[in-house]
């Protein structure tokens, strides 16, 4: 037993050293406050199952060969994941972008904060037996389908004012802005329901419905990029306020764990899984 404890510390010495990793021993964040996690070998993220998950897992060997164990615990919403954050029984999570978390600190009172970013998954208009010819030359009398979450709200709806299906009161982009903000809707009914929901509501509904899914949650239900009706510009701005990152406590961001997994996830490696995997619905906003 000593023995192969004896083996278990070189190896992490020798990836520290390798890596630049200081005090890979030190099972605190820099906050004084929660332990990162109590087992110094492992690293446990919370992240959505798709993409999210699944990219996790393409650098669990790349991890093991820097000493450490990746566990990826999976959740499908998007309280949970920021709520285990922050009471301590995940060292990260990898599911939301700056502006959702920032808008779910202050809803929460949490000081979470992003240690990098590493994707970017354009919304999607997706239909209930709507064509592209129909989508762009009947605009109105439609039921549209949105997220209601934090940010992710505001952003399907200019999603839809670029896309000519409502008008806005302000032109400005704010977090803010709700249904509440159309200041004219073209006849449309827009209704604003929990993000993980669109896509099993757009399946169930009368034909003609249109929808503005997160990427996720259109790769879960099996929507290809091929079957959206209109794409965010991936070129823009966009790319980089909504990128997905990798949250943790304030003070662990340099967190040798967490230095070791931005290391795995910050690879070549990874940008062809996402390109191989996704064919343009995830798109990696990193360079190596």
């Amino acid at each position: 037993m000593k023995k192969l404890f004896a083996t278990l510390l070189a190896v992490s010495t020798l990836a520290c050293a390798s890596l630049g990793f200081a005090a890979c021993g030190d099972d605190t964040g820099e906050n004084g406050g929660k332990k990162i996690e109590a087992d110094p070998y492992t690293i446990v993220v919370g992240a959505s199952q798709t993409p999210h998950a699944e990219i996790l897992n393409e650098i669990k060997g790349d991890l093991a060969a820097y000493g450490y164990t990746l566990e990826v615990k999976v959740f499908d919403d998007y309280i949970l994941p920021n709520t285990a954050l922050d009471e301590g029984s995940l060292d990260a999570n990898y599911f939301q972008h700056t502006p959702y978390l920032n808008t779910f600190n202050a809803e929460h009172g949490l000081d979470l904060v992003s240690a990098a970013k590493i994707h970017y998954e354009p919304f999607g208009v997706y239909g209930k037996g709507v064509t592209k010819e129909q989508y762009s030359t009947s605009k109105t009398g439609r039921t549209i389908l949105i997220p209601n979450d934090g940010s992710n709200l505001a952003r399907a709806l200019y999603l839809l004012r670029d896309e000519g299906y409502i008008t806005l009161k302000t032109a400005e982009f704010t977090e803010a802005l709700t249904t509440a903000d159309i200041e004219n809707s073209n006849g449309n009914d827009v209704r604003a329901v929990e993000a993980k929901s669109v896509a099993q509501l757009l399946e169930e509904s009368d034909a003609g419905t249109i929808a503005v899914i997160n990427g996720n949650y259109a790769l879960q239900a099996g929507l290809k990029s091929a079957d959206a009706l209109a794409f965010e510009n991936a070129s823009g701005d966009a790319a980089q306020l909504y990128a997905n990152i990798i949250a943790v406590r304030k003070g662990d961001e340099t967190h040798p764990k967490i230095k070791a997994l931005l290391t795995a996830l910050k690879s070549q490696k990874v940008i062809d899984f996402i390109n191989s995997t996704y064919n343009g619905a995830v798109k990696a906003v990193f360079t190596v």
